[in-house]
């Protein structure tokens, strides 16, 4: 039997509503971790169905960490109503911050250059046979590697900065889900200060959610 509580912790931690909890509590036998993969794959279906639909509005909005690094990101949606919306305009400051913390060099895997996917597998191919693999598990070990790829350098692949249990695409179609709109984060670009210089390495993701959580 699914409980109040129950129901109640789901929304907090989804924003879905108190039906939509109900009914995927129903349907996962009150189990709430497999309540929320399960919104998340209904989320999904609807932002597919939102996806056809033209998001020529929304905001452009920059994040600038201590003067060091900064990025500036827009992201569309259908109305203007939407863009004043409280919860829309958070989560563009989130893409923001997000971008400048984690460095990605596109929004998505389609953007990435066809000869910079392929210079990227035959390298990998070459690493797995070097490995000593035999060639039909290789095909496979590419193919998971070549993922791994696209999660370091693809802004939609990448576990969300300030919730890594879950990748930006996911809060995107979550954000269209509770919102109602189609959403796309168009393009954005990242600076650093004294970028191309010989500098020390340093952990920008850490040092941006130690100023978030302090």
């Amino acid at each position: 039997m699914v409980t109040a509580e129950q129901v109640k912790e789901l929304r907090e931690r989804t924003g879905a509503g108190i039906m939509d909890c109900k009914k995927v509590l129903v349907e996962t036998d009150g189990n709430v971790d497999k309540a929320i993969d399960l919104l998340r794959e209904k989320g999904l279906a609807k932002a597919a169905k939102k996806a056809s639909r033209i998001a020529s509005e929304g905001l452009v909005e920059a994040y600038i960490h201590n003067g060091k690094y900064g990025a500036m990101v827009e992201v569309n949606s259908e109305t203007d109503f939407v863009a004043k919306n409280e919860e829309f305009k958070t989560f563009v400051r989130d893409i923001a911050m997000h971008i400048a913390a984690s460095a990605p060099k596109y929004v998505s895997r389609e953007e990435v250059p066809a000869e910079v996917v392929e210079s990227e597998k035959q390298t990998l191919m070459a690493q797995a046979l070097n490995e000593g693999k035999p060639a039909a598990v290789v095909e496979r070990m590419v193919e998971g590697r070549l993922n791994k790829f696209f999660e370091e350098i693809c802004l939609l692949e990448q576990p969300f900065v300030k919730d890594p249990d879950k990748k930006v695409k996911d809060l995107l179609n979550e954000k269209i889900s509770t919102i109602g709109e189609n959403l796309v984060i168009r393009r954005f670009v990242r600076f650093e200060r004294g970028e191309g210089l010989e500098k020390k390495n340093e952990n920008f993701a850490e040092e941006v959610m130690k100023q978030v959580n302090g």
